[in-house]
């Protein structure tokens, strides 16, 4: 299992998926995430792989 992390909560979601495909199954704007895999960012077409530990953040902007 892949364990997705996003704002204090925990999902598990299935090896195999790309970064994309799991921040869509979370419901989530691709433009307005960033995707950590084992602590280091990764683009949104990185395969995850089983024992994976994702960290998904929003991206803040000001102005």
């Amino acid at each position: 299992m892949v364990v997705v992390r996003y704002r204090g909560k925990e999902y598990e979601l299935k090896p195999g998926m790309t970064a994309r495909d799991a921040i869509l199954k979370l419901g989530l704007d691709p433009e307005a995430v960033l995707v950590l895999r084992n602590g280091k960012l990764v683009d949104d077409s990185a395969i995850l792989e089983d024992g994976d530990e994702v960290t998904i953040v929003a991206v803040v902007s000001g102005g």
